[in-house]
């Protein structure tokens, strides 16, 4: 079986996550403390300490740079799953790229202002040093100063991604792509505190996020079937 190692609000391992739901694949999930990557760091042989990995049987999968996607890919390979059709490489690495650039960079600001109500009291200080050490000290409370501000830039660098879906269900495509559990991931960071919902004028992006919540690979394979 799958293990996904994680912890829960990770954008990265919300889109995985998500993606192993999608498949309808039995997976386990192995949650580790945000502080604590011990356990990553032995099952990689000291060669990663990012979340999330994969474990699948003597396999373990991870990510080799900043801009690899290799854990969907394995996963796309593994269970075809149909996320990385040839015909749409270019453009996806493309958007991929400023989904994890562009949105992530603001969303996880966000969530983090109400980092007291989901971080266990037991790593908070871990949790604490670890951003000040690499945004500064204060950090968290800046981005509270700025949240007003911060959410009318999320709004605005969203709306590409409105207009990708005004004529179709899904960003690139009739079907979900590796983009859509990309965007999917990361505004899952966003969201995760319950303090924000997204915005309001983005009304086809809403509709594509409640698609998203339930998509099962199932259905696109009897359309298959149906539609050959």
């Amino acid at each position: 079986m799958i293990e996904l190692i994680q912890f829960p609000w990770s954008p990265f391992c919300i889109v995985q996550r998500r993606i192993l739901e999608f498949s309808g694949a039995p997976f386990k999930i192995i949650g580790i403390p945000n502080w604590d990557r011990s356990l990553v760091w032995r099952l990689t042989r000291q060669r990663y300490y990012g979340v999330p990995i994969l474990r699948d049987g003597k396999s373990v999968v991870f990510e080799v740079s900043e801009e690899s996607q290799v854990i969907a890919k394995y996963l796309d390979a593994k269970l075809e799953l149909g996320l990385f059709p040839w015909e749409l490489e270019g453009v996806q690495s493309l958007v991929w790229r400023y989904i994890e650039s562009e949105i992530e960079g603001i969303a996880f600001k966000l969530n983090d202002v109400y980092w007291k109500e989901f971080v266990p009291a037991a790593e908070r200080l871990h949790f604490l040093r670890h951003k000040e050490r690499k945004f500064g000290r204060g950090c968290i409370e800046q981005w509270r100063v700025q949240q007003k501000d911060l959410r009318q830039v999320l709004a605005q660098k969203l709306l590409p991604f409105e207009e990708m879906l005004m004529r179709k269900p899904f960003l690139l495509d009739q079907r979900p792509r590796f983009v859509d559990f990309d965007l999917y991931g990361i505004l899952g960071n966003f969201l995760y505190s319950g303090h924000y919902g997204l915005p309001r004028a983005h009304d086809h992006l809403k509709r594509w996020h409640a698609r998203m919540n339930y998509l099962q690979l199932k259905s696109f394979a009897r359309e298959k079937d149906l539609h050959p």
